[in-house]
């Protein structure tokens, strides 16, 4: 059985900034988790370093943050489901990612082999 919901959630939240600042230098102003039924979703806001936020400003910019960001996330994906996998106790089964150079937000899915919300119950 798991610790609670909301505390998880926080855990899970914690340990992202924490790899991300050790990985980028620094982590996102905000992360939040969200567990809903068999899907862990994590919205991080503010993730885009000062050199990203001025490239954003015209086309070819905004294609190599998402691309370079995207190449990140390939490159640690078995990082990131580690970490997810070891909070939760859980299988990744797969997993999601997207930023938006608009926002300046990025987001992870992971989707599980269980339905963590039952864990809960």
């Amino acid at each position: 059985m798991l610790n609670s919901k909301k505390k998880l959630e926080a855990e899970i939240s914690a340990a992202f900034i924490k790899f991300q600042r050790n990985l980028i230098g620094r982590g996102p102003q905000e992360a939040k988790t969200y567990i809903i039924n068999d899907m862990l979703i994590i919205r991080f806001k503010g993730v885009l370093t000062v050199e990203e936020k001025h490239l954003v400003n015209n086309t070819s910019g905004k294609k190599l943050v998402k691309q370079m960001r995207s190449l990140l996330r390939e490159m640690y994906s078995e990082d990131y489901e580690n970490i997810v996998e070891h909070h939760t106790g859980c299988k990744v089964l797969s997993s999601h990612s997207d930023i938006s150079t608009k926002t300046g937000e990025r987001i992870e899915v992971f989707i599980m082999d269980k339905d963590l919300e039952k864990c809960f119950s």
